[in-house]
């Protein structure tokens, strides 16, 4: 079997068990993470409605923040990646949410994952 599809398949079982384990409700949303090769996704979740409260992308940090110039491209990104869990944060505190139930979507808890939940944390909101 392909390498790739193997690595989905064990990332989908991951993030199964970690939904049947979690649930965001209105007062304590899902805080969603999405990673993809270029950019990131976040999200506050309501479950009980499934509604999206709150949601920030890095596209939105990249547009709005002049990144530092270094020559390590992955500095950059975990800059980047720490403004959008600050971001997020603070769209949730404008919204009067203050605690939130951390969803890694299956991905391991290091790297830009771990930078957008420190930002989260920098930026107020509690796991």
């Amino acid at each position: 079997m392909n390498k790739e599809k193997i690595k989905l398949q064990k990332r989908n079982r991951r993030r199964a068990k970690i939904r049947a384990r979690i649930e965001g409700t209105k007062d304590c949303p899902r805080f969603s993470v999405h990673r993809s090769n270029k950019n990131i996704f976040a999200q506050l979740i309501d479950d009980n409605t499934g509604e999206t409260l709150v949601s920030a992308h890095t596209r939105e940090i990249k547009a709005g923040l002049k990144a530092k110039k270094t020559n390590e491209k992955s500095e950059n990104q975990y800059i980047i990646e720490t403004e959008l869990g600050k971001l997020v944060a603070k769209k949730a505190g404008a919204k009067k949410i203050k605690q939130a139930v951390f969803d890694r979507g299956g991905y391991k808890y290091h790297g830009r994952i771990k930078a957008v939940a420190d930002g989260a944390r920098a930026g107020g909101l509690n796991f």
